[in-house]
């Protein structure tokens, strides 16, 4: 791979002024509450009031609550349709030929969403910005709160059905076994021990797992190459890098981060189950496993 998506908050500050750079913050919150016997709640959040008070020079911010998801999808938090993520990308200055730099609160889960919907709909030039805010900041660099006014630019989606998955396919691959179905929940989730929302206990049948946070440093960095190829093992990922592989949450989500780290790593054949659990959960019609 000749680029790398994960870049660095040294070579972000040395091209902040780049005519081409676009960089996007997507701060945000799954907010968790445990409401006893197993069972826990979680409310989606973005973070505008945090990118108001200060972000980095240039930043533009999108909520991944709502900027970039169908508000028509019953199920939420999915992907919004083709010509409303144009329009929103083209409003913020977004254009074919950009280089997007991405960043959320530790360069996490809301930044690799963000660089799996572009990848999507066919935008190649993403990084995610490796420990995100917390690091920027931590080691004294710029910030602002002036809101910029980016210039319009033309957006073109151009979809890669691929790298998306539906319940239908994720069911047909875990019957067949023609792709590895990846958990990225905690482990509690995954045993069934604990029940986020509506969903029933448990996991898509078959599915290995690999809690998406199991990928960082402590500090919210990304780990090293030899790390994260030691973590997919242990997750039940394969050398393999033709194996196809399709990674699901609770709400497409989290899912990203192992799909980002075997991105960079040259896994080739990698979709993300958008829809998750928060569908899967409660659809009786598809099966779960504890």
């Amino acid at each position: 791979m000749t680029f790398d998506p994960l870049t660095t908050t040294t070579w972000l500050a040395e091209h902040l002024d780049d005519g081409a750079l676009r960089v996007v913050d997507i701060r945000g919150y799954v907010k968790k509450r445990d409401l006893g016997e197993g069972r826990q709640e979680a409310e989606y959040s973005g973070a505008r009031e945090e990118y108001e008070e200060a972000h980095i020079p240039g930043a533009v911010y999108v909520d991944w609550t709502s900027d970039i998801t169908d508000p028509d999808d019953p199920v939420p938090a999915q992907l919004a349709p083709p010509e409303r993520f144009a329009a929103l990308m083209g409003s913020l200055g977004i254009g074919d030929g950009a280089h997007v730099v991405v960043y959320d609160h530790a360069g996490g889960q809301f930044a690799t969403r963000l660089w799996w919907a572009l990848t999507f709909y066919g935008h190649d030039r993403v990084s995610v910005l490796d420990g995100g805010w917390r690091k920027w900041t931590a080691e004294g660099r710029p910030t602002t709160p002036e809101i910029p006014a980016p210039t319009p630019a033309g957006f073109t989606p151009r979809p890669r059905p691929e790298w998306r998955a539906s319940a239908e396919e994720v069911l047909d691959a875990g019957r067949t076994g023609d792709a590895l179905i990846l958990d990225a929940r905690d482990r509690g989730q995954y045993t069934g021990s604990i029940t986020r929302g509506a969903g029933r206990p448990g996991h898509v049948p078959g599915a290995a797992h690999l809690h998406a946070d199991s990928l960082f440093e402590e500090g919210g960095t990304f780990r090293s190459r030899e790390d994260l190829e030691q973590k997919l093992r242990e997750g039940g990922v394969p050398e393999d890098r033709e194996t196809p592989v399709v990674a699901y949450c609770n709400g497409g989500v989290a899912a990203t981060v192992p799909l980002f780290a075997m991105h960079r790593l040259g896994y080739k054949n990698l979709a993300n189950y958008d829809g998750s659990w928060n569908e899967w959960g409660v659809r009786e019609d598809l099966p779960a496993e504890r």
